[in-house]
């Protein structure tokens, strides 16, 4: 139902209209303050946002991946910080999907409800190991860049005798302590911390069997997805300033050194939505890297141009153009560089 064209459409309006509402007239203030207003997060919570990816018999809306999509890009049009953390949360739910019955119900509907969100390592540079210890596992090492709620379940790997594994760790485990909050240059609103875990004693429930690739799907088709949310809000500002702004007795965009970036802003930013519902259509990992890799440079390139067109404006923190810059770099470095991604869409043309 939610994958039609009408019922992906509608659930693309309210995410859209969220964003406009709760999300846009906020950026400014919360990337000053470096925190977003609780009550905004519970709102989405309410939505059963963090819940899309769940599954209906554990209380979630059991979205497929081109409606999942479409509600992170449009929240990433508003904050990008914010679609992050839900994508935490979708990232969360999909791991979930292998647990115990008893796992399930304890986390699948706590994300669902939002009483509970999803936390994930923004970069691979981690050092977990988990230890068998009776019928459960110590964790011990630590674990750069986790970017987390005030109550959150975070997905990670850790090393065991047998090879690396995906664990879920309620961050309220005994043993577990902030080392550093990250001073990000974007996503400044969000909380990115490091972490250290010490005789982290947890129940065998918390070992899934989600594999790495299925979670990477979802990871690399939800930062695209982000990216092209990014390049989208980017482009429009641009317009509008284009419209706006004179010299010469000329609004600019009648220039055409105005009007062919412009142009070319407009394609990259719709070949970047076409490859994200492309990637979330096919599922494959492949798929999701790549337009992982085109979506987020899209971002970039695009929001740079945004700046320039804005002039000596477009460097200042009175425009939004800078802030979408800054966020835009973090879709090509978080969880897995480009040129790592890069390698995966090259396999896949060699499959034998």
């Amino acid at each position: 139902m939610h994958d039609t064209i009408d019922g992906l459409e509608e659930i693309r309006a309210l995410a859209g209209q969220f964003a406009a509402d709760r999300l846009r007239p906020n950026v400014e203030r919360w990337d000053h303050d470096r925190a977003i207003d609780a009550e905004v997060l519970d709102e989405l919570g309410q939505l059963g946002f963090h819940g899309m990816l769940a599954p209906e018999s554990h209380g979630g809306l059991a979205f497929g991946a081109p409606t999942f999509a479409a509600v992170v890009e449009q929240l990433a049009w508003g904050e990008p910080a914010v679609a992050f953390r839900l994508l935490a949360s979708c990232i969360a739910a999909t791991a979930l999907g292998s647990a115990t019955d008893d796992a399930k119900t304890r986390w699948l509907e706590a994300l669902a409800a939002g009483s509970v969100t999803g936390a994930i390592p923004l970069s691979r540079r981690d050092g977990l190991r988990a230890l068998r210890q009776g019928d459960g596992w110590t964790v011990d090492g630590s674990i750069g860049w986790v970017l987390r709620g005030e109550t959150s379940l975070l997905v990670t790997h850790a090393a065991t005798d047998q090879g690396r594994a995906v664990f879920c760790v309620p961050l309220d485990a005994a043993g577990i302590t902030v080392t550093r909050r990250e001073d990000t240059l974007g996503l400044r609103s969000a909380t990115i911390e490091s972490l250290e875990l010490k005789g982290v004693a947890l129940p065998d429930s918390t070992r899934l069997a989600s594999t790495s690739s299925a979670l990477q799907v979802v990871e690399c088709t939800g930062t695209a997805a982000i990216a092209a949310g990014i390049a989208r809000a980017a482009l429009e500002y641009a317009i509008a300033y284009a419209d706006e702004r004179e010299q010469f007795g000329r609004r600019i965009r009648q220039f055409q050194g105005v009007r062919m970036k412009l142009a070319d802003m407009k394609v990259r930013v719709d070949a970047a939505a076409a490859m994200v519902r492309e990637a979330a259509v096919a599922g494959s990992h492949a798929a999701a890297a790549g337009s992982r890799v085109f979506a987020s440079e899209s971002a970039m390139w695009v929001t740079t141009q945004a700046v320039q067109i804005f002039g000596g404006y477009g460097y200042m923190r009175d425009y939004p153009v800078e802030k979408l810059m800054r966020d835009a770099k973090a879709t090509e470095l978080l969880a897995h560089t480009n040129e790592a991604l890069r390698e995966t869409v090259a396999a896949a043309l060699y499959p034998n």
